[in-house]
């Protein structure tokens, strides 16, 4: 979640001192950073804490936004039986035409060999969860901060932790039962495993460039609020990166701009156009709106769980 909600929450109160920048939201921050890092870090960290197999390995994942999304294909080409609870009905039907099952974490708690959660919210796996877990079930987090498990709920007189390895604990029940808890709950890719430089360097790019809009900006031109980036840097970001791949981008034809209404140059896409993500915040209509939300989860229960007008899977 890359911290939107501590200035959206300032903006929102009128206390925010300075023009911020929304960098989580940017495509080229959701789609590679979330997306494809996720999908090989998953596999990475678990590997190095565990050393296990994952063929048939039942495995739930909560949470169907680009990080979920990346853990999911990394787990069913390796085999596993994969697991999706998902509060969005967009993204949960996403989740269904990518071969997923959709289900509430309680009807499977039970079975699954690996929880991971990746939903951007808190107690999403909460101490009930963790009681009703077979023994040796694995727990860890890609999602966000050490909120998504309670793991304080585990810190009583009557568990005993284990610490069998760097970053992996055994949590033992008085009935011998043991969950094996992956980085006290933080973040399972930064705590247990490698994040590779090139997806580094987009993400620090699309960073740095954002400060640097900032710094040039005349005056007047950001007030006191959260901005997201336009998608003419985001395209620039993604441009910086193509001849890593040798990629040779196809230009328009001055006939073919004119009929798709387009600059020759990009932008390719309008600003509204985002990515579909699970833990996704308000994101404007167009360049230069507010992005904050509300404190905590900002959403009704019942929805409408998104505020955008572009989505892209």
């Amino acid at each position: 979640r890359g911290g939107v909600p501590i200035p959206g929450g300032l903006s929102k109160a009128g206390k925010l001192c300075v023009p911020a920048m929304n960098v989580n939201d940017s495509v080229t921050k959701q789609k590679f950073d979330n997306l494809y890092c996720c999908r090989e870090s998953i596999l990475d960290g678990l590997k190095r804490t565990t050393d296990m197999m994952f063929g048939g390995k039942q495995v739930v994942v909560c949470g169907y936004g680009e990080v979920g999304k990346g853990c999911c294909a990394a787990l069913k080409a390796m085999g596993s039986i994969v697991y999706v609870t998902e509060i969005d009905p967009i993204c949960a039907l996403q989740a269904c035409m990518d071969g997923f099952r959709l289900v509430k974490l309680n009807e499977v708690i039970r079975q699954v060999d690996i929880v991971i959660t990746c939903t951007g919210n808190k107690n999403v796996v909460t101490r009930e969860h963790l009681d009703r877990m077979k023994n040796s079930c694995i727990v860890c987090n890609m999602g966000h901060s050490n909120t998504e498990i309670d793991v304080a709920s585990l810190r009583t007189p009557e568990l005993t932790w284990e610490r069998v390895r760097s970053q992996v604990d055994h949590v033992i029940w008085p009935d011998g039962k043991r969950i094996v808890l992956l980085a006290e709950g933080r973040l399972l890719n930064l705590s247990c495993s490698t994040v590779p430089t090139f997806v580094l360097s987009i993400t620090a790019t699309t960073q740095a460039l954002a400060l640097i809009e900032l710094y040039n900006a005349p005056e007047g031109r950001y007030k006191q609020d959260v901005y997201l980036l336009p998608k003419k840097m985001d395209e620039y970001v993604a441009s910086l990166h193509l001849p890593t791949f040798d990629a040779h981008l196809t230009e328009l034809t001055d006939e073919q701009a004119k009929y798709l209404g387009l600059n020759k140059n990009g932008p390719f896409k309008p600003n509204y156009y985002r990515c579909c993500s699970s833990s996704s915040f308000l994101l404007p209509r167009a360049w230069g709106t507010r992005a904050g939300r509300v404190e905590g989860t900002g959403f009704n229960p019942t929805g409408p769980l998104r505020r955008y007008q572009g989505v892209s899977g």
